[in-house]
């Protein structure tokens, strides 16, 4: 297992969620987070989630 880094911003930069997301490989990382940011309502807020590498899984503006 891996960990993956779930962040969400604000129009202004501030953050406004930053999630540790653990799971076995990118694809269920993207389903996880997708998952969380759904519950949060926060699926159309500035978001990105992050590989442990640095790999970009999730983005949106």
């Amino acid at each position: 297992m891996s960990i993956y880094k779930l962040t969400v911003f604000e129009p202004n930069g501030e953050k406004v969620m930053d999630e540790s997301i653990e799971a076995a490989n990118d694809d269920a990382a993207k389903e996880i987070g997708t998952k969380l940011l759904e519950e949060k309502g926060f699926e159309e807020t500035t978001h990105r989630l992050t590989s442990p590498v640095g790999k970009l899984i999730l983005f949106h503006r």
